[in-house]
């Protein structure tokens, strides 16, 4: 007799995706420049290092701050003791003033409508507890990032539909495409509850237009369905066309949607752990318009909690406006170049990606180097490039993607120096494979 639960004996996690087996492979194998370089470089991990030391300065410049002392007077007492899982009002204000800054304050947040959460992956799963029950589904565009399978569906019992987006117009959303995975999902008897968005896009590295936005609505509106929009890369847009939330369509769509209710369909996800490159502090929230949402989602939030020194530090940090100005302007600069320094190396082995202006990765084109138009030819290229190249990328299949042959490769959790080895790793293995392959060619002509 099976003396555990469903849950905790079969597994459904989604460990088993190439997306956490890189990883796995990564750690056994780990590179080193000098104690390992032969070893795996990390390429599939969504990490913002590239300014670690303005904010180490910042953290020498208020040391108070650090040691949790306020105008010189100890405040441990209060911190120690603070457990009310509304969140310390101080971070709640500065976390909609950051907010509102990011977005070029066209659009005002009310602290009251935020939910602080342990990181975006519980205000995922919060918000699928409180919009659907299980059975039911929501919507979402591929590719997509591959936490989502775990975040979303795992303890929740939510479904997925994937909406497929397709290379042929820069895996843009479209009616027709939103209107088929609607269909789709009607076919397998699943209530569709909502469409969830990231934008900036996990893993495309793009910034959603207003005609995607405005699509969105539109069809939230025709199916009375909510809308999560997943906006922790929305301060990591590095180039034009700037970054536009949901929200600022809604508003100014405002006098047209208003009798839909669509405002109280609405929800946001944010996250410092890319803008501010501090995964570890586990800084989340989830915003809305929906007052029943805010208060479920509030006491639900209990489950996975900030801790009040981590809140304290980041209030802090956020009322430093001077210094998250400076230190958002030059992070961008940063990841403009990096990127730049990515797609330059891949250029030089005779390999494109898709244009992008955001993130922290490329969606990168390899299927020439597939040797077919399949996705087991897309597991074998991973394998290969993984235990023989060591690079650890994550395969579009991971992501969902309906075309073999994308990669998503990740470039801001490295020195520019492991950047440019993997480059020349890269190049090697892309020429190697080439070559290769004209050879083959060659002696099936002669042999013909």
């Amino acid at each position: 007799m099976n003396m555990l639960s469903r849950k905790a004996s079969h597994d459904s996690h989604g460990q088993d995706s190439s997306y956490f087996l890189g990883w796995q492979e990564y750690e056994k194998n780990s590179y080193h420049p000098i104690q390992n370089p032969t070893g795996i470089i990390q390429m599939g991990l969504a990490e913002n290092q590239l300014s670690f030391d303005l904010l180490k300065s910042w953290l020498r410049r208020n040391s108070d701050i650090v040691g949790m002392k306020k105008d010189g007077v100890s405040v441990f007492r209060e911190l120690a003791l603070f457990q009310d899982y509304h969140g310390l009002p101080a971070l709640k204000n500065e976390l909609v003033d950051f907010m509102a800054k990011i977005r070029g304050n066209g659009v005002k947040f009310a602290s009251e409508k935020l939910v602080l959460t342990a990181g975006a992956t519980p205000a995922n799963e919060i918000l699928m507890f409180c919009l659907a029950d299980p059975g039911e589904a929501f919507i979402l565009p591929t590719p997509y990032y591959p936490g989502f399978d775990r975040d979303l569906k795992w303890r929740t019992g939510v479904e997925i539909v994937p909406m497929h987006c397709s290379s042929s117009n820069g895996f843009r959303i479209t009616s027709s495409a939103l209107e088929q995975a609607y269909q789709q999902a009607q076919k397998l008897n699943l209530k569709i509850k909502g469409v969830l968005v990231t934008n900036p896009s996990n893993p495309l590295g793009i910034t959603m237009t207003k005609t995607e936005l405005n699509h969105l609505v539109d069809f939230a509106i025709d199916k009375n369905i909510h809308i999560i929009s997943d906006e922790i890369y929305s301060g990591t847009v590095f180039d034009s066309p700037k970054f536009v939330s949901i929200t600022e369509v809604v508003n100014e769509r405002i006098t047209s949607v208003s009798n839909n209710n669509i405002w109280n369909r609405i929800h946001i996800v944010y996250s410092l752990s890319k803008d501010l490159g501090i995964p570890g502090f586990r800084v989340g929230m989830i915003y809305s318009n929906n007052e029943t949402v805010v208060t479920a989602a509030t006491k639900m939030s209990s489950f996975g909690l900030v801790s009040s020194q981590t809140q304290y530090l980041v209030a802090n940090l956020l009322k430093d406006k001077k210094f998250t100005c400076k230190y958002m302007e030059e992070t961008q600069k940063r990841l403009k170049r990096r990127k730049e320094k990515l797609v330059s190396g891949l250029r030089n082995a005779g390999i494109r990606c898709l244009e992008s202006n955001a993130g922290l990765f490329c969606w990168v084109d390899l299927r020439h180097l597939l040797g077919s138009a399949t996705f087991e030819a897309e597991k074998e290229l991973w394998m290969k490039i993984l235990c023989k190249v060591g690079l650890n990328i994550s395969p579009g299949s991971s992501c969902h993607c309906c075309e073999p042959g994308w990669f998503r490769v990740c470039f801001a959790n490295m020195s520019q120096d492991t950047l440019e080895v993997a480059m020349r790793r890269m190049k090697a293995f892309a020429d190697s494979t080439i070559s290769t392959s004209v050879l083959r060619g060659s002696i099936a002509k002669w042999e013909n």
